[in-house]
């Protein structure tokens, strides 16, 4: 399967990865936002037997099958940390549009 990876400016070690290339419209737009500037890396054709650095070929491939996108994520931050900061970040918008 080919893919299309992105690295994202505001994290060290956070990269996006893409079924389509610069097709992030399937990315939710309060993840997209954390992203900061992507900029292109490499595009790779990945395959079951593909040895990645980070992630599990499978998932990765899973993830562009099923969401088109693939987020790779900081060594020290779970996906559950960045979702947490997004929904705080939501509540205190609302909070302040008030």
């Amino acid at each position: 399967m080919q893919c299309f990876i992105y690295r994202c400016n505001l994290k060290p070690d956070m990269y996006i990865y893409l079924a389509e290339e610069d097709d992030f419209d399937n990315i939710p737009r309060d993840v997209f936002n954390t992203l900061g500037i992507v900029e292109f890396a490499m595009e790779l054709d990945i395959t079951a037997d593909t040895k990645l650095a980070r992630e599990e070929t499978t998932t990765v491939i899973n993830n562009l099958q099923e969401h088109g996108f693939h987020l790779q994520l900081p060594v020290r931050e779970s996906i559950e940390t960045i979702m947490s900061r997004l929904a705080e970040n939501q509540h205190r918008q609302k909070i302040t549009n008030q």
